[in-house]
């Protein structure tokens, strides 16, 4: 798992309507990645509208909202479409950058384990180094902490 005061760790992955998106073509602006499980669910649908509508905040504090699930880009376009969606989300399909990241876990739901994204948020700095980690986020409310953690950097 990755902690603060790390280096973040690059990528180059493709993104909604099917450009890339590297991380370090980002810097000197701060970047708040956000990985999620799965389009189109009820957690990670709410997860993204709330990002959508503090954009013009995240914005004004310098920062980039990224979106990251092992979802397809058309997926994503879906997804973006059905929900008017505004952020940013990258498709890591080969989860190496989830995997990077230490988000790519054994999870259990109803007495079975699988393996899945935890839904996790990294704030990285401009410099390109992690200044904050949330784990197993709970969506409500979320955003708004982030906002807050974003404007304070």
């Amino acid at each position: 798992m990755i902690t603060a005061g790390q280096t973040a760790p690059d990528f180059t992955l493709p993104r909604d309507g099917g450009t890339e998106l590297s991380l370090s073509s980002l810097r000197p602006g701060k970047v708040v990645l956000y990985f999620y499980p799965k389009d189109d669910t009820p957690g990670c649908t709410l997860e993204a509208q709330d990002f959508t509508a503090r954009l013009d905040g995240f914005a004004a504090a310098g920062a980039t909202v990224i979106g990251m699930s092992k979802d397809s880009v058309k997926a994503h376009d879906k997804f973006c479409k059905k929900h008017g969606l505004g952020i940013v989300l990258v498709s890591d399909e080969a989860g190496h950058a989830s995997e990077d990241y230490g988000v790519w876990l054994e999870k259990s739901m109803y007495g079975k384990t699988y393996m899945g994204i935890e839904r996790t948020t990294v704030l990285i700095d401009g410099e390109g180094k992690i200044a904050q980690v949330w784990n197993k986020v709970s969506v409500k409310g979320h955003a708004d902490e982030v906002l807050a953690a974003v404007r304070a950097l």
